[in-house]
């Protein structure tokens, strides 16, 4: 909001402690719910930094009555939902099921082999989108062609996987 003469510095350092101290006194002394009021009230002072200045009303009275009506928001949404109940104490060795270590070596030692089946340039497609978590723009930088090659060339990579893997061995675990 440049040329508003006005920054969000400046009002925050202008008028961040009574904000938090009225924000604690609306939640109840609940610091962390008034933390989450005072950051949500700086989001939307932020987003309206042209109209914080005295020539449009109270600067701090604006502020106030933002951080009232999150507050307020936050209260009636808690009261919308069901109250959290905490599970009685149960023996927990036994609930929690993880699969051998294994399962995974032998996974990476398929998909490896089904990697090494396939083409140089599907291979790298497929391990540059899914193994690196890029996006398809992101991919095509690393492997140096266009955005629409690399969305082409995993469609194919994919296809082929089908026919490499048959039946629902594809299945995410």
């Amino acid at each position: 909001m440049a040329g508003s003469g006005v920054s969000i510095d400046a009002v925050m350092r202008a008028h961040g402690a009574a904000l938090q101290n009225y924000a604690n006194r609306l939640t109840g002394g609940d610091r962390h719910a008034a933390e989450d009021v005072v950051q949500e009230t700086w989001v939307r002072a932020w987003r309206n930094l042209d109209r914080l200045t005295e020539n449009h009303g109270s600067v701090r009275g604006w502020l106030m009555r933002v951080a009232h009506n999150i507050a307020v928001d936050q209260h009636r949404g808690r009261r919308a939902r069901p109250t959290e109940v905490e599970l009685p104490d149960q023996d927990l060795e036994y609930t929690v099921v993880l699969p051998p270590a294994s399962d995974e070596v032998e996974t990476r030692v398929v998909v490896n082999a089904i990697l090494e089946r396939m083409s140089p340039v599907h291979r790298d497609t497929l391990v540059e989108v899914y193994y690196a978590d890029r996006t398809a723009a992101s991919a095509a930088k690393a492997l140096g062609v266009p955005a629409g090659t690399v969305k082409s060339r995993l469609h194919n990579a994919l296809r082929a996987l089908r026919t490499l893997v048959p039946g629902r061995q594809l299945e995410a675990a």
